[in-house]
C-alpha cells in the first residue's frame, strides 16, 4: 500500500489540476453518478471539538475511499495544527487499500480549489482585487486558487481578527508563492477592503458575519466556505438574500451550513434560491452569473467527492513518478 505525505501531495497535485477536479467531481455529484453521504460527527464536547467520518465514490475518475477529519479549536496553544485529516483509498474495482494519504494539507487543497473552480464560473472576468477574511488554515489555498481563477488579480488584501496572524500569512505568500506574495498586502481597514473588492473569500470560525452586507458593492463574488455548522456563520443574512447562491451540495448544506439555514429560517430567502449547485452550473445545466452587477456567493460545506477525486489523481500520479513510500500490510 502507498504511503503519501503533504509534501507528495503538494508535489502531484498542481493547483490548476485540483480546480479542473473539482469540476469534474461536483458535476458528477450533482448529476447523481458519484455518492456522497451527509458525512458523520463525533463531538467532543469537553475540547470543542469534532472529527468527521466522510465517505464517497467518484466512478467516473475511479475514486472510492473515506476521509476523517478532526477540527480541535485548542490545538493552536499546543503549536498543533487546528484540522487534522487522513485519507484512505481504495481500489474501486476490488475495494482492498490502495493508499493512505495526510489529508491535512489535501483538505487545504481541495477547499481551495472548489472556490477556485466557483471563482472560474461566477466571478467577473475583470476582477482585480481579492480580499481574504481569515488568516488560518484554509486561507493560504484560499488565495492560490482564487489567483490560478482570475490571474488578473492585481492586489491581494488580507484580514484577520489579529494583524499578526494577517502579517504570518503575507510573509508565508511571499516565500512559497512570491508572485502572488508580491501583490499581498494586511487590510487594516475591513470596511474600506470589503468596498474594494471584486472577490471575497471568507474562511474563519466566526459565529456572526465576518464583513457588513452595506460594504459589498455590486458585482462582487464571495465564496465562504468557513461555516459548517447552524452556529456558524460569515455572510450576513442580508447579503445571502440579495446574492445569485451556489451551493456544494444542497443536501448538505441545508444540513450543515449556517450562513444558509439563519435566512432561510427567517424567511429572507427560499429553499429554491439555495437550489443551484456548483456541479449544476458546471454542466450547463442551470446558469451562474447572469449580469456583472449580479453578486454572487458560493457556499461550500466540504464535501468527499472533493478528497477522493484529488487523492486518486495523486495516487496516479505518484505511481507514475515513484512519488511516496510503500508499505505491506
Amino acid at each position: 500500500m502507498l504511503i503519501l505525505s503533504a509534501a507528495d501531495v503538494r508535489e502531484l497535485v498542481p493547483m490548476a489540476e485540483a480546480i479542473r477536479l473539482m469540476g469534474v467531481a461536483f458535476a458528477e455529484l450533482s448529476a447523481g453518478r458519484a455518492q456522497s453521504p451527509l458525512r458523520t460527527p463525533l463531538p467532543d464536547a469537553e475540547r470543542g471539538a469534532v472529527s468527521l467520518y466522510m465517505p464517497a465514490a467518484v466512478p467516473a475518475l475511479g475514486g472510492l475511499g473515506l476521509k476523517v477529519v478532526s477540527v480541535y479549536p485548542t490545538n493552536a496553544a499546543r503549536g498543533l495544527p487546528t484540522i487534522l485529516a487522513l485519507v484512505t483509498l481504495l481500489d474501486a474495482e476490488t475495494g482492498q487499500p490502495l493508499a493512505i494519504l495526510d489529508g491535512t494539507f489535501l483538505t487545504a487543497l481541495r477547499t481551495g480549489a472548489v472556490s477556485g473552480k466557483a471563482t472560474e464560473l461566477l466571478a467577473r472576468e475583470d476582477a482585480r482585487t481579492l480580499l481574504c477574511i481569515g488568516a488560518g488554515a484554509q486561507a493560504f489555498t484560499q488565495v492560490w486558487a482564487t489567483c490560478t481563477a482570475r490571474p488578473g488579480i492585481e492586489r491581494i488584501l488580507i484580514a484577520s481578527r489579529t494583524r499578526e496572524r494577517a502579517e504570518r500569512l503575507v510573509a508565508r505568500l511571499r516565500d512559497e508563492l512570491p508572485e502572488l506574495g508580491a501583490r499581498a498586502e494586511v487590510a487594516d481597514d475591513l470596511r474600506a477592503a470589503t468596498a474594494a473588492a471584486d472577490v471575497i473569500c471568507a474562511a474563519t470560525s466566526a459565529a456572526t458575519p465576518v464583513f457588513d452586507d452595506a460594504d459589498v458593492r455590486p458585482g462582487t463574488h464571495i465564496n465562504a466556505v468557513g461555516a459548517y455548522t447552524h452556529a456558524m456563520q460569515e455572510v450576513p443574512a442580508a447579503t445571502v438574500a440579495r446574492a445569485r447562491v451556489v451551493v456544494d451540495s444542497v443536501e448538505a448544506a441545508l444540513a450543515e451550513a449556517g450562513d444558509l439555514v439563519a435566512p432561510l429560517a427567517a424567511g429572507l430567502v427560499t429553499r429554491e434560491q439555495l437550489s443551484t449547485e456548483l456541479g449544476h452550473v458546471v454542466s450547463g445545466e442551470r446558469p451562474g452569473r447572469t449580469g456583472s452587477e449580479q453578486i454572487t456567493l458560493f457556499k461550500s460545506v466540504g464535501n468527499a467527492v472533493q478528497d477522493i477525486a484529488v487523492s486518486r489523481f495523486a495516487v496516479e500520479r505518484a505511481e507514475q513518478t515513484g512519488r511516496g513510500q510503500r508499505v505491506e500490510l
